[in-house]
């Protein structure tokens, strides 16, 4: 990561926006700061987009706080700097994207770590090149296991090789996440509509699509529980699945099981919302490469079908009515009519609605649930002194996501709140000049993961949006 280097001259603590719920958030004043970068040396980093270099200096000279400037410019370009590995394998790109500080890539945190820099393929070949490289090598994982979350780079060791599952060689861990599967097609995509290039639709790319709907159709587990199963030995609860090793029960009403959060932590009723919303845009989108390819009419009408057959089921099972909000979508159920009601941070999440699916943040359904989620009636929603967010069971009680509070910003339609959100964020990083995992509701300083580049990213995409679509904001 290079070594990092924070100077800062407090001089007071400034009051600022007060959010809906009642919480301050406490701004640092600036008199002559200087912020010094914490990005790595050049010849340090793992890669350099030209394009993605004009976007720091342009955003960050628009910004007028310079400390948000200053997270900007590290965090941003975080994923690049640290976490890819490029290369061409028989003529065609691949990249390898770590998570950050686990050398293992991710199905989810690499698709949404190279998310941001979509935008720009067309202005920069090599970043182009870098991205197809990404949806190569996402390819390359399904085909290897359609149910597993993270892989190491080639075949090697993992900490969960005992896993009571079937692990390979090429798997970090294989936890099933219906959104591991949503991810690459979202990437895929958007690569494809912002360059055009439809190369990446390769022979393989096809086979893997057709294991994505094979395995979706598994966990629909209509006729029997399908063939993924996983337990840990661990004293850890979230981290190994009940029923041996099954889930708890489901009835089968068109809704697809997920076995695991976003979050790597087990479910509890194991058709899981957020994931299900995201899976049903992302069959949509997957039905209109086939048709745009001109071949595999059969897949697309399936991607179709099991897109329509999953969202009438969402709707008739997963919206509830709660007092004090009206009808709001449940977290987690089961189709015996056993509904979950919180959030987690982890994106896909009930807050993250708008920013994954096709549902407006203005639809009312989104704004009671959002309602929710940023209540005390989430058990998982904490307020500290400096910031208030979502956290979830990975991190325990009292810890706040950053991810939460960016996400809140990312969907909110309110300037109050957005700039809100960036307070909070100014206030938390603990001075590191970076997003992280979680930190203390009472003491930022106490957090977890200094080196979490989707969070960073996220971040660099959020300020990059503020600067096109709201730059008074910034």
């Amino acid at each position: 990561m290079g070594n990092r280097r924070y100077f800062l001259k407090t001089t007071g603590l400034a009051a600022g926006a007060v959010l809906a719920g009642g919480a301050p958030v406490v701004a640092r004043a600036f008199r002559g700061e200087e912020f010094i970068s914490n990005r790595p040396a050049l010849k340090d980093r793992h890669f350099v987009s030209e394009a993605v270099e004009a976007t720091i200096q342009e955003v960050k000279g628009a910004i007028r706080n310079p400390e948000i400037a200053w997270l900007f410019e590290n965090c941003y370009p975080n994923t690049l700097d640290t976490t890819v590995r490029h290369q061409m394998i028989n003529g065609r790109p691949d990249t390898f994207v770590i998570t950050g500080d686990i050398d293992a890539m991710w199905l989810r945190d690499s698709s949404a770590q190279v998310w941001p820099y979509l935008a720009l393929a067309s202005k920069d070949k090599a970043l182009k090149q870098l991205l197809a490289g990404v949806v190569n090598r996402q390819t390359a994982c399904i085909l290897i296991d359609p149910y597993a979350n993270a892989f190491n780079d080639g075949p090697g060791e993992s900490p969960w090789l005992e896993d009571l599952t079937d692990m390979k060689p090429e798997l970090h861990e294989r936890k099933w996440e219906v959104d591991s599967l949503c991810y690459p097609i979202r990437l895929a995509y958007g690569y494809w509509k912002v360059t055009k290039d439809d190369s990446v639709f390769t022979p393989d790319w096809i086979k893997a699509m057709g294991l994505v709907l094979q395995t979706f159709r598994e966990q629909q587990r209509k006729n029997s529980r399908g063939p993924y199963r996983f337990q840990r030995v661990t004293s850890w609860q979230t981290d190994t699945v009940p029923g041996g090793g099954y889930g708890n029960p489901i009835r089968p009403v068109g809704l697809i099981c997920s076995i695991f959060r976003p979050s790597d932590d087990a479910t509890i009723y194991p058709f899981l919302i957020p994931s299900n919303l995201f899976a049903i845009t992302s069959l949509r989108q997957l039905a209109e490469i086939f048709d745009a390819l001109g071949k595999e009419s059969a897949m697309a009408a399936e991607s179709r079908q099991l897109a329509d057959e999953v969202e009438k089921a969402l709707y008739q099972y997963a919206v509830a009515e709660r007092t004090g909000y009206g009808k709001m979508f449940a977290y987690e159920v089961d189709g015996y009519g056993n509904q979950l009601f919180m959030d987690d941070a982890n994106v896909p999440s009930l807050l993250a609605i708008p920013y994954l699916t096709t549902i407006n943040a203005e639809d009312q359904l989104y704004r009671n649930t959002r309602k929710f989620v940023l209540s005390r009636d989430n058990p998982w929603f904490f307020r500290g002194p400096l910031a208030e967010g979502v956290g979830g069971p990975h991190t325990l009680i009292d810890k706040i996501w950053p991810m939460s509070i960016i996400m809140r910003a990312h969907t909110s339609i309110d300037p109050n709140e957005i700039k809100a959100c960036l307070e909070m964020l100014r206030a938390t990083h603990a001075g590191t000049g970076f997003m992280h995992e979680s930190f203390h509701r009472e003491d930022p300083a106490q957090f977890t993961r200094k080196w979490f580049a989707w969070a960073n990213t996220l971040f660099g995409e959020l300020v990059v949006n503020l600067h096109e679509k709201n730059p008074d904001l910034l």
